[in-house]
């Protein structure tokens, strides 16, 4: 595996790469890896001839400074991670190296609803962030594909009208969630919380299991309040339990207004915020 640290490096030895006819496959990350990102580095193993996986724990996303501060850095691990599931390319810049002086990275796109809703509701700013480091990145990488993993749903829902909406030809592949033994998705966060604090956190799975197998028998009112009961007696703060259209995220009153629909949650244990998805109905293909 190749390490870099510098764009301009970077860049000089994916343009070879291309030239020679190979294609690339990205998987960014902020580090403090796990199975998770392992799998979309597989995914990305079998969909691209090189893989390319950037760790940058991005300023721009936080909201809370606390939050940034206490991510957790491990980059000595995580690169052994990447080069274990045979990962060619490692990026691994300093914020000079993603944010230049003089160099102007904001994004100004109209995303509509989609950065306004949940997680858009309680993480002011954080989108923004997000697509300026995406857009930032996809500029230095310039892959064929870009791999996602559903957990962040919302997240993968903007940078995929993202690409739409600048004609990018890189494809998103958004890819299944990871989760514990006992349900709970895989996330750098979950490294914060005690063995205790993780088998509580699996009322979310729970809830959104229940959500799936009541959704075309009772109504969404109802569906909610009882994830929303479920969750609380459990000790978790809740800020939301959604169930929205999948390719809108607009919230849905009925299931008979959707073909595609997901829940989502967001719910803090303690001072660990967690969230977590689950597709509740999906078209059917012909």
């Amino acid at each position: 595996m190749y390490i870099f640290k510098k764009v301009e490096d970077l860049q000089n030895y994916l343009t070879q790469l291309r030239e020679s006819g190979k294609s690339i496959g990205f998987v960014p990350t902020m580090g403090a890896l796990h199975a998770g990102h392992i799998s979309l580095i597989e995914q990305a193993n079998q969909g691209s001839d090189i893989t390319v996986c950037s760790i940058f724990v991005n300023p721009t996303q936080f909201d809370n400074a606390d939050d940034l501060k206490k991510y957790a850095r491990n980059l000595p691990k995580d690169a052994k991670m990447l080069g274990d599931a045979l990962t060619n390319v490692l990026f691994a810049p300093n914020i000079d190296e993603v944010y230049p002086p003089g160099l102007e990275t904001e994004v100004d796109l109209d995303f509509g609803q989609l950065t306004k809703v949940m997680e858009g509701r309680f993480r002011t700013g954080h989108f923004e962030g997000m697509v300026q480091v995406v857009n930032r990145l996809l500029n230095i990488v310039a892959p064929d594909s870009l791999y996602m993993g559903q957990k962040d749903f919302q997240q993968a829902a903007i940078v995929k009208n993202m690409l739409e909406q600048q004609k990018r030809k890189t494809q998103l592949v958004v890819c299944p969630i990871i989760r514990e033994p006992h349900g709970l998705a895989m996330s750098s966060r979950n490294e914060r919380l005690s063995a205790e604090d993780r088998t509580l956190a699996k009322v979310l799975h729970e809830a959104l299991l229940e959500a799936k197998q009541n959704i075309q028998q009772s109504d969404i009112t109802s569906i909610k309040n009882a994830a929303q009961e479920k969750i609380a007696s459990a000790g978790l703060k809740l800020d939301y339990f959604e169930i929205a259209d999948a390719n809108t995220l607009l919230p849905i009153a009925a299931a008979d207004q959707s073909t595609e629909i997901v829940a989502c949650v967001a719910a803090f244990l303690k001072d660990v915020r967690l969230i977590d998805n689950m597709i509740l109905l999906k078209a059917i293909s012909r």
